[in-house]
């Protein structure tokens, strides 16, 4: 190591060097779970039932709703088949899907979702962290089994005007200090809602302009995510329009997916503050491979929903261009839950503003809720309740993060390598970072944590971070640059 990277890293850190280190630098093997993830069954019925038989008609201003419906509901009577619509661009309300129903879009095919929040019926449901009454999805896989949505077609939630009532009620609530739970009273629909189902199957697809997210699959198991391509930047900026969020569930297997949204990518969640931590139920057994994020907030997002607690996920051969962040672990000091047994392996990050970030307090304006003195003794909505509740004892809402591989990347037109505030309650703890090539600015800076192995980091004009050479911090504090 030469003399000038000796200087850069301690102008940075404040080091202890230790001799020893509990996290393994050698890459382990993939896991048994690793081949267990994603759907086990598809619908294997060729039977078709064509919409159009039903009564839909692609004709503009006809409501489609019903007749798609009927066609869904038909098909699942006769033991399922393939559901399907002749070329042309329908207007629809939420439809529902059942067991053994393929739902196939080809090419030639344009799903509109209606731009009357009342073609979207209310149902129970989780968004954001909260379980609370929430309009039902465009397309909903709701307490079924082996069901396949697929084809060339696309699925449009003509969002904008969802986006436009949302930051108008912004505007209004944050003067009024209610930062926090505009996203919450603000009803925007999702796209795609799978909730409480098994062996469920979304395969190519042309995703675009989400009223709010896309895909959310949400206390399910064994589904796969596959081709699907997410434009939510079309006629404008679409507030929160992530493009696939896994939350609550296990055994999810992400693949070949291309995401261009306003907000996060590919997202894990689990819940957030007392009701999350009520829920209690984790994300875990998760691959997410082969995919690009372009416009978002990260390649990957673990939280800020953390409460269930995260663990056991994979993600490799990733690329992101443009994203905000690289690699992001986020949640709040009321959020509770164990991030754990993270990999994120042989991914590239263009034009990010950090590599990897962790942020045990993110966000307090919208992760802290505080009822204004102009509102106590009112009689509020429930979700108002859910969120104000207090986390008791406050212990519980400190989150954990731990035990995290961040390997084999390379790092371009950033810049940070590194951005990290973890919490003296809570330390971020055994992170191993290495064979990391590195185009970026500064090394950035890292705050409160514990047993971190960095190893073969290379950074831009021929400065070498570490050659060969492995480095163990371990170290409470250290100096932003």
């Amino acid at each position: 190591m030469n003399i000038k990277s000796i200087r850069w890293i301690a102008g940075l850190f404040v080091l202890l060097l230790t001799s020893a280190c509990s996290v393994q630098s050698n890459k382990s093997d993939r896991p048994d779970w690793y081949h267990a993830v994603g759907a086990r069954q598809v619908p294997t019925s060729e039977t078709l039932f064509s919409a159009n038989d039903y009564g839909a008609q692609a004709r503009e201003g006809v409501l489609n709703t019903q007749a798609i419906q009927a066609a869904i509901d038909a098909c699942a009577e006769q033991g399922g088949g393939r559901v399907s619509l002749q070329p042309g661009t329908y207007l629809t309300g939420s439809i529902f899907l059942k067991s053994g129903v393929h739902l196939h879009l080809p090419k030639g095919v344009t799903l509109l979702g209606s731009t009357n929040i009342q073609d979207y019926p209310d149902i129970d449901t989780r968004v954001a962290g909260i379980e609370m009454i929430w309009p039902s999805a465009l397309i909903n896989v709701l307490d079924q089994s082996n069901v396949k949505i697929s084809g060339e077609g696309i699925i449009d939630g003509q969002g904008k005007v969802f986006w436009d009532l949302y930051w108008e009620m912004r505007k209004d609530y944050e003067t009024k200090g209610l930062r926090w739970i505009v996203d919450y009273d603000c009803k925007r629909p999702r796209t795609l809602l799978v909730s409480k189902s098994e062996d469920v199957t979304i395969e190519g697809l042309n995703f675009q302009r989400a009223g709010f997210w896309t895909i959310q699959l949400l206390y399910s198991s064994h589904c796969t995510v596959d081709g699907v391509t997410v434009r939510n930047n079309i006629g404008g900026h679409g507030p929160s329009t992530d493009g696939i969020d896994i939350d609550s569930s296990n055994h999810i297997l992400v693949e070949n997916c291309d995401v261009d949204c306003n907000d996060d990518t590919y997202c894990l969640k689990a819940g957030r503050d007392a009701d999350g931590l009520r829920v209690n139920r984790p994300t875990e057994y998760i691959v997410i491979r082969n995919n690009i994020a372009r416009k978002g907030a990260a390649l990957i997002t673990c939280g800020s929903e953390t409460s269930g607690s995260i663990r056991h996920v994979r993600v490799e051969n990733m690329q992101a261009f443009g994203t905000s962040q690289g690699f992001l672990l986020k949640s709040a000091l009321v959020r509770g839950g164990v991030v754990e047994d993270i990999q994120v392996d042989s991914c590239s990050i263009d034009g990010a503003r950090s590599a990897f970030v962790v942020s045990i307090n993110w966000n307090p304006a919208y992760s802290y809720s505080t009822l204004p003195e102009a509102y106590e003794g009112q009689e509020l909505p429930a979700h108002w309740y859910k969120l104000l509740e207090h986390v008791e004892p406050a212990s519980k809402g400190i989150p954990t993060f731990r035990d995290i591989r961040f390997t084999n990347t390379r790092v371009t037109n950033t810049r940070n390598l590194m951005t990290v505030r973890g919490d003296s309650a809570s330390l971020i703890q055994n992170v191993y970072i290495a064979h990391i090539d590195a185009d970026v600015q500064n090394l950035g800076s890292v705050k409160h944590i514990q047993n971190w192995t960095l190893e073969n980091v290379r950074v831009a004009e021929g400065n070498v971070l570490l050659d060969g050479e492995t480095l163990v911090l371990d170290t409470l504090a250290t100096a932003a640059k």
